[in-house]
Formats: structure tokens, C-alpha cells, sequence
């Protein structure tokens, strides 16, 4: 992994956070289990409703790099 995802550079966009959620084989409600939020907040997320940002964003990095899921960076961070 490169330092910059380790600095939780990602950008997490609906289609990222649906991309990881597939990769990972989890339903919207499995995902927000393990993550320790709400079913609504992933399908939210899912939707582009809402971005996740904060401790959401850095634990869905750290998900992704567990799970092997190659991810983008987003170069302005």
C-alpha cells in the first residue's frame, strides 16, 4: 500500500463505497455492522446522498486495505 492511502487519502464516492461492499460480499446492513453505523447511513453513502468523511472515511480505508481492494487516491488530499 502506498503512504498516501495509509494517510487515508481516499475519496469515497457512491461508487467506491458500493465497489467495496461488493468486493467484500456484504449486504448494505452486514457492511454498516462492521463498520458501526446505521444500514441507512452505507445506503446514503451508496446513493450519493452523503459522503463519508471523518472516522467513517479512515475506517473504510482500513477496511479496503485489509480486504485487498484496490482503491484510488485522490490526489488533492
Amino acid at each position: 500500500m502506498t503512504e498516501s492511502k495509509r494517510a487515508y487519502g481516499a475519496s469515497w464516492d457512491s461508487v467506491r463505497v458500493r465497489a467495496l461492499r461488493t468486493h467484500l460480499g456484504l449486504t448494505q446492513g452486514a457492511l454498516a455492522g462492521e463498520l458501526g453505523v446505521r444500514q441507512q447511513t452505507v445506503s446514503e453513502w451508496e446513493t450519493g446522498q452523503y459522503a463519508p468523511r471523518g472516522a467513517s472515511a479512515r475506517l473504510l480505508s482500513l477496511v479496503a486495505e485489509r480486504a485487498g481492494f484496490d482503491y484510488q487516491v485522490d490526489s488533492e488530499r
